[in-house]
């Protein structure tokens, strides 16, 4: 057995809760529910880590506003830098945003690799973006975070909504913990997650128009309607809590 497996184990002892925001599409805003979901519980007093873990489409280092890519100081380990309160590691520290062309054997070993060498402080919640669909990524994490609890991201869409759909059974078949469904950018007439998924639906985030300039402003992001509606998930937070 890889050693590093244990390591990971012991890596993640102080983390109360591990939540990986996912969804079967890229699109979703999976990176957006991720990163205001973890700005929202750090604005709250919660200890808080973010870990980016969409390695072809990194993109809560651009909703967080972070422009400084340098690689993270090392200590018997690396220390995840702290961003509004959170810790984050996105991959972007170690690419400079670059893409990163990884496959099979390579993203098993980079996501073991980056989980060993992170030594995360006492938090209570690390929250995961996980690339879309149930891939490489996906079952490495289910595998090496035991602990690990889904919450899937879809959108008012028939297509999304049937292609999520497949994710949550693969889910469920492997006997993964899924929080519950969050239809987002939604309109007022049309929920196709609500009936798809009537035992884990746990709510809608609205289309929000100020989303896109509020990108990269703290304070700005906390005032849009998607961080109020994630503040106002009290079944998630519960869920959570």
């Amino acid at each position: 057995m890889d050693p590093r497996i244990n390591v990971v184990e012991k890596r993640l002892e102080k983390i109360g809760k591990v939540i990986a925001i996912a969804g079967g599409k890229g699109g979703i805003g999976k990176s957006t529910v991720a990163s205001l979901l973890a700005l929202v519980l750090a604005d709250s007093n919660q200890k808080v880590g973010l870990l980016d873990l969409d390695f072809t489409g990194a993109s809560t280092h651009t909703i967080l506003g972070l422009e400084d890519f340098h690689f993270p100081d090392e200590d018997e380990g690396i220390i995840p830098p702290k961003l509004h309160g959170i810790s984050y590691i996105t991959i972007t520290n170690f690419t400079q945003d670059h893409a990163t062309p990884l496959r099979g054997q390579d993203i098993t070993n980079a996501i073991l690799e980056l989980l060993a060498i992170t030594r995360w402080d006492e938090l209570d919640y690390l929250i995961i973006d996980m690339p879309p669909g149930i891939n490489d990524t996906t079952l490495d994490i289910i595998r090496l975070i035991k602990k690990i609890e889904f919450c899937i991201v879809t959108t008012p869409s028939k297509i999304t909504t049937k292609v999520v759909k497949k994710s949550v059974e693969l889910l469920q078949e492997l006997n993964v913990s899924i929080l519950g469904v969050i239809e987002n950018m939604t309109y007022p007439t049309i929920h196709y997650a609500k009936e798809a998924f009537p035992k884990s639906y746990l709510g809608t985030i609205p289309f929000d128009e100020t989303y896109e300039n509020a990108i990269g402003d703290k304070e700005k992001l906390l005032e849009t309607s998607i961080a109020n509606t994630l503040r106002n998930f009290t079944v998630i937070c519960d869920k959570m809590c």
